[in-house]
């Protein structure tokens, strides 16, 4: 059977069914506005904004811990935990404002509130201040990752989306590729604070290119007042669409194998084989494979399919998984054989995230803010914690954070399993989901 993930299974962008007759239609919904180029550039940098968040803080977790006196190690994570709350929390609330009020205004917002929240990390040394701050960037970037995914889905659907978000992560994944690298530089000659003033320059940087070059792309025809009722339809819609349930869920178990490897990956390579301050250098190898991957995943899903690219990325993310575990259990641990099997998990996410993302957003074209908002809710908080939970675990070897990857590849292959009512490679059956 050939996959069928087109526009044609799911509607169009207003989320009518299309006839048979139509499926041959192109899956450009509405031009950017933009040059392409420029629009991939934009949208990346946008969920970049997300990373470079994350990443730059780890070599800094050290400082920080013992700037704020955060005295166990383990906690030093709440630092990223606290930034993925707001970041995962806020996305719920915005969706609906996207689809309301268009998304240029959620977006300058988000931004505007992402600047505020480094201005307040910058000036306080304050352990409870600090906190609420990264909470606070975490919410203002929410706006930006709903809008970026809300604008995507206006003017693509289908395969021709998953490719667009492949060619978003490659962008994307630079920033792991250099933001330790960066955080690590700072830290040579300044204090973790500046830290802060480099986000915040890339904060003020977005809001201005933004401003002066990406315009609305919801047309006013497309917009939902904020009345109660249809923002609880519309949630209940997104929460009870069987593929985007299954898919949503799904991303969660994958992105807590991603948070736990990120909680987890300064105290392995660091204390676990000694690499100091080559850590950076380590990290940017990982996330060169993720990034090439992503580039990969964009040359071929308009030929293979979202499916099947995903669904085997996620059988060999479980297995290597598996093995990670295995080789800690018998005591085999070894830097290079560390290296090279989560630099091979890893590079599954260039298959898995863009895919999977694409499948739960394709069939709620009409409420595609509110859909990127529980998607994103759902998923970053739910991987947060299924990453914090596993971090938490950390006991001076490997073995957590293959058992991590192993046990949520398996749930993430369950709801592949439940999105497509039981099968593996084939999309339903236009009118099952």
């Amino acid at each position: 059977m050939k996959e069928n993930d087109t526009s044609a299974d799911y509607g169009s962008s207003a989320g009518r069914p299309q006839s048979s007759a139509r499926a041959a239609k192109p899956e450009i919904l509405r031009e950017p506005g933009i040059p392409f180029a420029e629009f991939v550039t934009i949208i990346a940098l946008l969920m970049a904004l997300n990373a470079l968040a994350i990443d730059v803080m780890l070599p800094a977790l050290p400082a920080i811990g013992e700037a704020l006196n955060i005295q166990e190690e383990n906690n030093r994570q709440t630092v990223l935990l606290l930034y993925l709350v707001g970041f995962g929390g806020g996305q719920l609330f915005f969706g609906p404002i996207a689809d309301s009020l268009g998304r240029r205004k959620v977006l300058i917002g988000g931004l505007v509130l992402y600047s505020l929240a480094s201005i307040a990390a910058i000036i306080t040394n304050d352990l409870t201040q600090f906190l609420a701050a990264r909470v606070l960037q975490g919410i203002g970037c929410a706006a930006a990752r709903v809008t970026a995914l809300s604008i995507v889905r206006d003017c693509f659907t289908g395969r021709r989306m998953a490719k667009v978000m492949s060619l978003v992560m490659m962008v994307f994944m630079a920033v792991p590729i250099i933001a330790p690298s960066v955080g690590q530089a700072i830290l040579f000659v300044a204090g973790w604070h500046w830290i802060f003033t480099m986000l915040l320059a890339a904060g003020v940087g977005m809001l201005v290119w933004t401003w002066m070059r990406l315009p609305e792309t919801l047309a006013p025809e497309h917009r939902r007042p904020m009345v109660m009722s249809n923002i609880a339809g519309a949630y209940w819609k997104a929460l009870t669409t069987r593929v985007t349930l299954g898919y949503t869920i799904g991303l969660s178990f994958i992105f807590g194998g991603l948070f736990a490897f990120l909680a987890m990956s300064q105290q392995i390579f660091v204390d676990v084989f000694g690499l100091g301050a080559y850590f950076p250098v380590v990290f940017a190898g990982i996330a060169i494979a993720m990034a090439i991957s992503s580039f990969m995943n964009s040359r071929l899903v308009e030929a293979i399919g979202m499916r099947r690219l995903s669904h085997t990325a996620a059988l060999i993310f479980t297995g290597l998984g598996a093995l990670l575990a295995a080789v800690a259990a018998l005591g085999f641990e070894s830097l290079w054989l560390f290296l090279i099997l989560t630099t091979l998990i890893m590079t599954t996410f260039g298959f898995l995230g863009a895919n999977f993302n694409t499948m739960a957003m394709e069939p709620l074209g009409d409420i595609a803010g509110t859909a990127s908002s529980v998607i994103g809710f759902v998923s970053t908080l739910g991987g947060a914690i299924l990453g914090y939970v596993m971090g938490q675990l950390f006991d001076g070897s490997t073995m957590p954070l293959g058992l991590a990857f192993a046990c949520y590849g398996l749930s993430a292959i369950a709801c592949i399993l439940f999105a497509e009512g039981g099968r593996m490679f084939h999309a339903l059956e236009r009118g099952d989901q």
